[in-house]
Order: structure tokens, then sequence, then C-alpha cells
């Protein structure tokens, strides 16, 4: 059963799943589509070509899927695509892609966007991520599972990152945020290994080992990085974790925040 509040508007063309619940003066536009179970409390916008999955809160005063706020943007159809079991807090913003970004912002599964954040166009956010109150990501950012990007931080456009780190509050992020690490301050620096996250995930014994190891080869050496990866795999620290941490590291082309 679908609920729809008298004062709310739900435009001709937009399809809600069962169990959808919309409360008064919020507005859904013609071309957005939710799953199961949603629940958008009052006041809130969803707008766009916006693809909500199932079991979302949407709290009032956010705005989701409006138009990226790109001045190249006329208008075309790009998209904004949400997944399941996502909180999003009040006055949220996230905007739809851009044509040259590829067309979509994207949001994974079990996520959670406190008070006031916002997500740019074509950003890309994995599962179970935690942006903290007025976190914002500008254009074309990566964030991996797991991450935590504490609040009143900004993020630079086009800058990963990886999972399971942790960004501290009040922070300025200029370049990529490696795997398993924390950062903090304007402009951001590295602290160390974000060791409760990483142990949260079950990542412990040798596996936590071989990390801890590598971490150090990796940014306390005075190793180059390819060095250090022949190091690491001479070594026998080769874990999966850690090739994740390498090949973060060999692909960021902003560069990697080190001490």
């Amino acid at each position: 059963m679908i609920k729809i509040d008298e004062k709310a508007i739900v435009e001709k063309g937009a399809e809600l799943g069962d169990g959808v619940s919309i409360g008064p003066y919020s507005y859904i536009g013609p071309n957005v589509k939710m799953g199961k179970n949603c629940k958008v409390y009052p006041h809130a916008v969803i707008d766009g070509w916006t693809t909500i999955g199932d079991n979302c809160q949407i709290f009032p005063f956010a705005s989701i899927g409006m138009a990226p706020q790109d001045i190249k943007y006329k208008d075309e159809k790009t998209e904004l695509i949400i997944g399941n079991n996502n909180i999003i807090r009040e006055y949220v913003t996230i905007n739809r892609g851009t044509v040259a970004g590829g067309g979509k912002t994207v949001i994974g599964d079990n996520n959670f966007i406190m008070t006031s954040c916002h997500i740019a166009h074509d950003c890309h956010l994995g599962n179970e991520i935690v942006m903290a109150n007025l976190a914002t990501l500008a254009g074309h950012v990566y964030v991996d599972d797991f991450a935590v990007i504490g609040g009143f931080t900004a993020v630079h456009q086009f800058v990963r990152i990886g999972t399971m780190s942790m960004v501290g509050g009040a922070s300025g992020v200029a370049q990529d945020v490696a795997p398993y690490t924390i950062v903090a301050g304007n402009r951001a620096k590295l602290f160390g290994l974000n060791l409760i996250g990483i142990k949260r995930r079950g990542i412990e014994g040798d596996k936590l080992d071989s990390l801890k190891k590598a971490y150090r080869i990796i940014f306390k050496s005075k190793l180059t990085l390819q060095e250090a990866k022949e190091t690491i795999e001479k070594s026998g620290l080769l874990t999966e974790e850690v090739s994740k941490l390498l090949n973060f590291m060999l692909e960021s082309s902003r560069g990697v925040i080190r001490w």
C-alpha cells in the first residue's frame, strides 16, 4: 500500500513501489522511480531522472536528483541512481550526473548521509559509507566501501577515498586517501592506519600484521612506490588487502596523501 499525503505533489509518471510513504509538502518529479518501503518525510524534493532502491529514508528538506551545479550543463538527460537501505538526513543535496562525467551519480547500499551533506555530480559512492554533518564532495569523487568522512570536510573534485579509510572532521582533502588509512587536517595529512575500522571488518591476525608491515614499507621507508611493491612481493606480504592498497597507490592520478 502506498501512502501519499494530500499535501504532497507526486507528478504523473513517477513510479512508487509498494509500501512507499510520501509526507506532506514533498515533491516527487515525473521521472522518479522509487522501490519498496521507502519513506519520504515532509518538505523533501526528489526530481530528475532519479532511481531509488528499497527501504530508503529521505528526511525533511533534502534535495535529491536536481540539476548538477555545472555551468556546462544544458538540461541533458542524466541520472542519479541510489541503492537500498540508505538514510539521507535533513538538507542533504545530491545532484545527478553530467554528460562529460559519464551521465550518472551513483550511490550504493546501506549508506548514512547526515544533515546538510552535499554529493555533487558524477560522484560514485560504494556501500556502508558514513558522511557526517556538512561533509561535502565535489564532482567526480569516488568513495569506496566502509569509508567514514568527518563533518565539515571538503573533498576536492576527482579525489578517490579508499575502502575502510577515515577522514577526520574539518578536513580539506585535495589528494587521494589510501585504503585503510586515517587522514585529517587542512590540507589533510596521513595519521596512520584506521585500526578500529579495519578490525571491525574482520581483518585481524596474519592479515592485519601483513597490512601493518606493508604500510610501513610504503609510507615510512624511503623507497619509491615501485621499489616498495617489489619489496612487499619478495617478503610474502601480498594479501588481498595489501594488493588493494598497492593497486590504489599505483592507479592514483592526483597523488596519495602522505605524512
